[in-house]
């Protein structure tokens, strides 16, 4: 099936202008995004016309995300057509559709209030801490999946950990109920990650786009060098963060870091419980995949962009310039707007409905999750981003 992509030409065009020609060449050099493979690629244009008046509803972002999950379950009960169904929504039915329906959902109105979104954080939380254990015993214990079916049982829990719960995560986190933030401690925490609960709002949010943010990578360096980095880095950034906090008697009771650790132990513990030596092996793997697809999307959304310096010493605000974000409309959907993330980081306790796409933000020339996968191939993605981060090499 031929897929096409929103041309991206360098320059600094407003978000949503028509575009001209196919998008990918890929393999490609250049700054014209025109197609030049062997692959015949439909055009998309994107324009402002063509940008809905009306953001996703609710009821669109709960079937995306929650879809995937009776398709896995059921894959794991019987296997065949259930589980090449959870498997290939999450591989890729997302970017088919990004691809062949070229809609651009709208901005919520400032203000609006969406009073189901913590109803879909909720059930996106505990369907993980439920399909989590459930994939383990598919995958390492005595279910009767095939080889095969234990294979692509494993990738598509581990894409819908990393696409769905991280993001439901990352919501949860930022919520000032307390409940709710511990689930999304509870979701990272099993994940094997649960340093990133602190790391990413009290380092990521405050240094992003600079030397001193692990989760900031800068132009040229290649995904593979920045992973290490930014794990190795964000979990020592954020114990000092949550240290330094304790100092100032602002925080008290059990430290965080005993909470992320513990209960990391007793999830692979608990892996070994339900399939022995090799469901604890399955655990691990199955955040290893998880902690990939973070690590990308961390990757991808500041690569190259920096805050500038001041004389003083201190650098300028964050802005919309400081992100990358994507409009494309299912991937937006199934990974709860996290692709307008310039908006996030301007207003971090806004809800992901009403997460908005500046039209003065760097974009992605493609859908965000096809762009994790580019990233993973560091010379392509160099090449490809070259021309992209040049424009805002100097936000001025």
């Amino acid at each position: 099936m031929a897929l096409w992509g929103q041309e991206t030409r360098i320059g600094r065009p407003p978000l949503f202008r028509a575009a001209r020609g196919p998008l990918w060449d890929i393999g490609g050099t250049g700054a014209n995004f025109s197609t030049g493979s062997a692959i015949d690629l439909p055009k998309f244009h994107a324009t402002p016309t063509e940008m809905s008046t009306r953001p996703l509803s609710l009821f669109a972002f709960a079937v995306a995300t929650l879809a995937p999950v009776p398709l896995l379950a059921l894959g794991v009960l019987w296997g065949g057509i259930w589980l090449w169904a959870g498997f290939l929504y999450m591989a890729l039915l997302v970017m088919l559709l990004d691809q062949l329906i070229p809609h651009v959902a709208g901005n919520a109105p400032e203000g609006a209030e969406f009073p189901g979104t913590d109803a879909i954080l909720l059930a996106l939380g505990l369907a993980h801490l439920a399909l989590l254990p459930l994939a383990v015993w598919a995958v390492a214990g005595a279910s009767d999946l095939s080889v095969g079916g234990r294979v692509m049982l494993f990738l598509g829990c581990g894409y819908w950990m990393g696409q769905v719960a991280h993001p439901a995560a990352h919501e949860l986190i930022h919520r000032a109920d307390r409940g709710l933030y511990r689930l999304g401690v509870a979701i990272y925490t099993t994940l094997l990650i649960g340093h990133h609960a602190s790391s990413h709002r009290l380092v990521h949010h405050r240094l992003v786009g600079t030397d001193e943010d692990p989760s900031s990578a800068p132009a040229g360096m290649g995904f593979w060098t920045f992973a290490p980095r930014a794990w190795i880095g964000s979990f020592r950034a954020g114990w000092a963060a949550e240290d330094a906090l304790r100092a100032r008697a602002t925080r008290g009771g059990v430290h965080p870091y005993s909470v992320y650790l513990g209960g990391a132990v007793l999830s692979v513990v608990l892996g070994g419980l339900i399939a022995g030596p090799w469901g604890a092996v399955v655990w691990i793997g199955l955040a290893a995949h998880a902690q990939l697809q973070i690590l990308l999307a961390d990757y991808v959304q500041h690569y190259g962009l920096k805050r500038a310096k001041r004389p003083d010493g201190r650098y300028e605000p964050v802005g919309a310039h400081h992100a990358w974000n994507a409009p494309h409309w299912f991937s937006s959907a199934l990974m709860l707007n996290a692709p307008r993330h310039s908006d996030h980081h301007a207003h971090p306790a806004r809800p992901f409905p009403a997460l908005r796409l500046p039209n003065d933000a760097p974009r992605l020339p493609w859908p965000l999750p096809l762009a994790c996968v580019l990233a993973m191939l560091p010379r392509l993605w160099r090449r490809r981003m070259r021309p992209h981060v040049a424009v805002w090499d100097d936000p001025q």
